[in-house]
């Protein structure tokens, strides 16, 4: 498990689990918030808490910070998909290094090709600084 929270600590976040990766995506965004995310479903391996404010991009996502300290925790779908679900990710940076630090960094391009890049050895420590 891994939990997270904002600068202040109104907001947090667990994970349940080991993150298979945590992605970084350059669309219009993401590259604004610099954010390191990790997915799964809502309520199922992450659980979300505290009061938040929502930037809604599109139609589809929900970006929500902390209205007091304004850290970026994490995303969520707007809708749920056909199983009832709804899918979720929070940003490892809210996260204790050491328990992120060996998490693999996935590669999004999310700016023009919409696609998944090959994974090129570096993980969230190297990211750190």
């Amino acid at each position: 498990m891994i939990e997270g929270s904002c600068h202040c600590g109104a907001v947090t976040w667990r994970f349940e689990g080991e993150p298979d990766g945590a992605t970084t995506c350059n669309c219009t965004v993401c590259r604004r918030y610099g954010a390191l995310w990790a997915y799964d479903f809502e309520d199922e391996g992450i659980k979300v808490a505290g009061p938040t404010k929502a930037y809604v991009r599109g139609k589809a996502i929900g970006f929500h910070f902390c209205p007091e300290c304004a850290c970026i925790a994490f995303w969520r779908s707007l809708t749920a998909g056909e199983d009832g679900r709804r899918r979720i990710a929070v940003n490892l940076r809210l996260a204790e290094p050491d328990a992120v630090a060996d998490i693999p960094i996935d590669h999004f391009e999310g700016l023009v090709a919409f696609e998944d890049l090959p994974r090129d050895g570096r993980c969230v420590r190297d990211y750190w600084f």
